[in-house]
């Protein structure tokens, strides 16, 4: 058991974060072993094909037989949704010392695998090259694996932020725990963590609480080592839904949106074409374009160009979300 002693000014300053870099390393115990969690396997099996290319030793050895991972790979976020590229920074500028620390305590009481001997070397150039090399092998991991869906994920992840700021609101820290996971209970102001390998307490003195959801956290996972800030990453809620493909779109929604006519005008825009010709193709006055064309260009799913003495009208990107995929075009904004 790990448990995290909170005093009223950490209960003051606890608070929350996404952290895309978390995502990514956490996600790595799903790929070694899909077995963790069935709500996973679509993704699981989406992504293994494009791996061929990365070192997937390297990967796969920063997971121990226990699953735990190196701390240093998920340094505590400063704000809360800091970009990939500024966490990956951060994990890079750890200390030789402190990249030892963590990958020999990841895989102990065993030896440390192959792929990660460098760790091991009393050369301090060969620890931070090693940590380079794991640095760029995850950056190029989150372009293929996390970045394509991290919008759908972000998206979760913050909903659950948002459904956990009310609980506290509501019920303070003892319904925010209770309610979080069946392995975690508030008593006395301290945050008892049941399930894990380690077992320490850490006194928070000021420094806060740190509480980070995760989609692929199977439990509440505490940093491996006491001295550590207090931070946990804890099963997001929603998770069953992330993979879920979406609906097909319908194709009455557009004009059940804008209308047949403007629907229909919104298809046809496909390649810059002037009133009269689509009044000709649609066999309406050019008026009655004009009117429906105003209305399109204003809330911005149109474009236009003057082209000699006419004017050409053409589908905007957003026009082109709404006219082509709808349900996918929801998706890739984050909706």
């Amino acid at each position: 058991m790990i448990s995290f002693v909170l005093g009223v000014e950490d209960l003051a300053d606890t608070r929350f974060a996404v952290s895309p870099l978390q995502e990514t390393v956490l996600s790595l115990r799903v790929l070694r072993d899909p077995g963790l969690s069935a709500l996973h396997l679509p993704w699981h099996r989406s992504v293994l094909p494009g791996l061929g290319a990365l070192d997937t030793d390297l990967l796969m050895s920063l997971v121990g037989k226990r699953h735990l991972l190196p701390d240093f790979l998920t340094p505590r976020p400063t704000r809360f949704a800091p970009a990939f590229e500024d966490e990956l920074a951060v994990a890079r500028q750890a200390s030789p010392d402190l990249i030892r620390r963590d990958l020999l305590a990841t895989h102990a009481p065993g030896p440390l695998p192959e792929a990660l001997h460098d760790a091991t070397a009393t050369d301090d150039a060969r620890v931070v090259g090693l940590c380079d090399t794991i640095c760029e092998l995850l950056a190029r991991y989150w372009e293929l694996a996390i970045k394509p869906m991290w919008p759908r994920m972000r998206l979760t992840l913050e909903a659950d932020t948002t459904y956990r700021a009310r609980q506290l609101a509501t019920g303070g820290a003892r319904l925010l725990f209770t309610d979080m996971h069946a392995n975690m209970r508030w008593h006395d102001g301290v945050l008892h963590i049941d399930g894990v390998i380690s077992a320490h307490r850490t006194m928070a003195s000021g420094r806060g609480l740190l509480l980070i959801p995760s989609v692929f956290a199977h439990k509440p996972a505490p940093p491996i080592h006491q001295d550590d800030p207090p931070v946990l990453a804890y099963p997001s809620r929603a998770v069953g839904t992330l993979w879920t493909p979406p609906p097909a779109p319908d194709a009455t929604a557009l004009a059940d949106l804008l209308g047949a006519p403007r629907a229909t005008l919104l298809r046809i825009l496909e390649e810059p074409l002037a009133t009269t010709e689509l009044a000709r193709r649609l066999g309406v006055t050019p008026s009655a374009v004009s009117q429906h064309l105003r209305v399109l260009y204003a809330t911005g799913l149109v474009t236009r160009a003057r082209h000699g003495r006419q004017v050409l009208y053409r589908r905007s990107s957003l026009g082109d979300q709404l006219a082509h995929r709808p349900a996918e075009a929801a998706v890739s904004r984050g909706l």
